[in-house]
């Protein structure tokens, strides 16, 4: 549950499903986790309590084979920050600099009304994203901005979210199914910032198949 990417798509999940209301569409989560933190995860991300289980370890994801990411035999703390460095995660190093350097084939983060609230020092509005570099794309910092807010609530509330290190290198995977519980799409992590195939339009997969 303590993990960047499932911040981050938890976020983007919950906006897909408030701007698509009309759609039949069931979203079911299963975290690594316990329910102090499963209180805090909802309430900050948005994503709907009644759609999230929290499990104690990682048997559900080893039955289906999704990747424990990086295991050197150091420990968790080492094998996640070997992955943030792009070891055994080669595409988190380019999603990092896309943060800082923005993408025009990605939607904007926050408008302008956004008061934004950074490591509770920084303040600032989404505007002062538009007033230096235009909108209606990611802009530079944008995502990074996100990101960081993400991570100051699970490093704040980390025994809640991280119930040992070892999982901290466990990666996800993404599953759709139809009407008759056939699999027609799926995704398997493998890098630490990288749940979706394509991050410039994460939920993609979600807009061309319902």
């Amino acid at each position: 549950m303590g993990d960047f990417d499932s911040f981050e798509y938890a976020i983007n999940l919950k906006n897909f499903i408030d701007n698509h209301q009309d759609k039949n569409l069931d979203v079911f989560a299963i975290a690594i986790g316990n329910q102090n933190g499963k209180e805090k995860f909802c309430n900050f991300t948005g994503f709907s309590k009644e759609n999230l289980i929290v499990v104690s370890d990682n048997q559900i994801h080893n039955n289906l084979k999704v990747s424990r990411g990086l295991d050197i035999g150091l420990g968790g703390w080492i094998n996640m920050l070997l992955m943030l460095s792009g070891i055994n995660s080669l595409k988190t190093i380019k999603e990092v600099i896309r943060g800082y350097t923005g993408d025009r084939k990605a939607k904007q983060i926050y408008s302008e009304l956004d008061n934004l609230h950074v490591l509770k020092f920084l303040k600032f509005s989404g505007n002062s994203f538009k007033q230096v570099f235009g909108d209606g794309y990611l802009r530079p910092f944008e995502l990074a901005t996100f990101r960081l807010n993400n991570m100051n609530e699970i490093i704040q509330n980390w025994g809640d979210y991280i119930l040992h290190e070892k999982y901290l290198p466990q990666r996800g995977a993404s599953f759709l199914l139809n009407e008759k519980n056939q699999i027609i799409y799926n995704f398997f992590s493998s890098d630490v910032l990288g749940y979706s195939s394509n991050m410039s339009d994460p939920l993609g997969f979600l807009s061309d198949l319902i």
